[in-house]
């Protein structure tokens, strides 16, 4: 059998191979539909509707047009293919450390599992935490940055509280039996230590009240 006639009878097969796998780039995505399908332009210049895009269990993106991607076409055909991965250089975070994993998008927010057990969260605007229970169990300590911390409703504190600063508002105020402000008085630490230094009870027993607290604050 000739050379020709071997490279004739393989040439299907070849050619099938070839077609088995294409790279390209992202013309559009349909994020609604159950298996997220794209429309992709390859290298040739070929165009494809309505490719599903395989992504793995438990993670989905919506990548923007111009994101790149490899398809496969089953047995080469080209009138089936699957999409099993998208990639977009333009945003994709570089540097990591080896053995670090990171999630980002093109505005510049990510999640990021650094080296030493340290994950890392950022986000230009909000990050919203929704269930009907959030813990924070943290073994040393919770350090909040911020101008301001703010609870829509009661707050409640087993241990102590140490205040450095001023304690300032509005609200009823009481330590224990004794109202120390109410909402007509603002009170502030310095108020308070005033007010427990020179707070007295009335006596049922005898005529009077007692004197101020012997251990002042």
């Amino acid at each position: 059998m000739s050379e020709r006639l071997i490279a004739r009878m393989l040439a299907p097969v070849a050619r099938a191979v070839g077609n088995m796998m294409a790279r390209g780039t992202v013309v559009l995505a349909n994020a609604a539909t159950k298996m997220q399908t794209l429309q992709i332009k390859l290298l040739s210049g070929e165009a494809k509707d309505d490719i599903e895009h395989i992504e793995p269990y438990g993670f989905t993106a919506h990548p923007k047009a111009g994101a790149e991607h490899v398809t496969l076409f089953l047995a080469g055909d080209r009138s089936h293919g699957i999409t099993i991965v998208v990639a977009d250089r333009r945003y994709r975070l570089t540097g990591l450390a080896e053995g670090e994993v990171a999630m980002y998008t093109d505005e510049g927010d990510s999640i990021q599992m650094k080296r030493g057990r340290n994950i890392v969260a950022t986000a230009g605007t909000k990050i919203t935490a929704t269930a009907p229970n959030v813990e924070v169990a943290a073994s040393v300590k919770v350090l909040l940055t911020t101008p301001l911390v703010e609870a829509t409703q009661d707050v409640k504190i087993n241990g102590k509280l140490d205040v450095v600063g001023n304690v300032t508002g509005g609200a009823l105020l009481s330590i224990g039996n004794v109202t120390a402000f109410s909402a007509s008085t603002p009170f502030s630490m310095s108020g308070m230590k005033t007010t427990y230094n020179g707070h007295t009870h009335v006596e049922n027993a005898l005529p009077g009240s007692t004197q101020a607290p012997t251990q002042q604050i």
